[in-house]
C-alpha cells in the first residue's frame, strides 16, 4: 500500500524518485495528447483534440449544460462555447432545450457521434492502449488503483 503524506520529502532519494515519477507522467501525458489529436483527426481533419474530449465526456454522462461540462473538464465556459458550433456542424453534437429553464440548453451526443466513438474504441491503436493491452489484469488493476489514489485530493 502506498502511504500518502502531505509533508515534503526531506530524503534526497525520495525526492529523486518523485522527480522520476513526475518525468514519466509528463512523457505519458505527451503520448495521450498525441493520441487524442490523432483520434480527433480520424473523425474529422479539422476536429480539435479538446472537441473530442468534450464529446467523449458528453457521450459518457449524457446530456449536460455547457457550464457543468466546463466544470467537469476544468475549463472556462468560453472554451466550451468555442467548440460547440464545430461539433454541431459536424453532426456530432446537438443542443436540446432544458425543460426546466427556457434560457438553458443541454448538449447531447448525436447517434453519429456514438457511432464514431464506437469506431474509435474498436480500432484503438493509441500507444497507451497498445502497451496496456499487454499487461496482466492484476497489473492493470493495481495501476488503476494507484492512479485513482493519485487523483484523489
Amino acid at each position: 500500500m502506498v502511504r500518502v503524506t502531505t509533508e515534503q520529502p526531506t530524503d534526497p532519494a525520495t525526492a529523486a524518485m518523485i522527480g522520476e515519477v513526475i518525468e514519466q507522467m509528463s512523457v505519458l501525458a505527451g503520448h495521450i495528447r498525441a493520441a487524442q489529436r490523432v483520434a480527433a483527426a480520424s473523425i474529422d481533419p479539422g476536429m480539435q483534440a479538446f472537441g473530442l474530449k468534450m464529446l467523449r465526456h458528453i457521450a459518457r454522462i449524457g446530456p449536460t449544460h455547457a457550464s457543468a461540462l466546463g466544470a467537469a473538464l476544468a475549463v472556462d465556459k468560453s472554451v466550451i462555447s468555442r467548440h460547440i458550433k464545430p461539433l454541431c456542424e459536424l453532426g456530432l453534437l446537438r443542443t436540446e432545450p432544458d425543460p426546466n429553464d427556457g434560457r438553458a440548453h443541454f448538449l447531447a451526443a448525436t447517434p453519429l457521434a456514438e457511432t464514431k466513438l464506437a469506431e474509435l474504441r474498436a480500432g484503438d491503436t493509441a500507444i497507451v492502449h497498445r502497451r496496456l493491452a499487454t499487461w496482466s489484469a492484476d497489473d492493470l488493476h493495481e495501476f488503476a488503483r494507484l492512479l485513482a489514489q493519485l487523483n484523489t485530493p
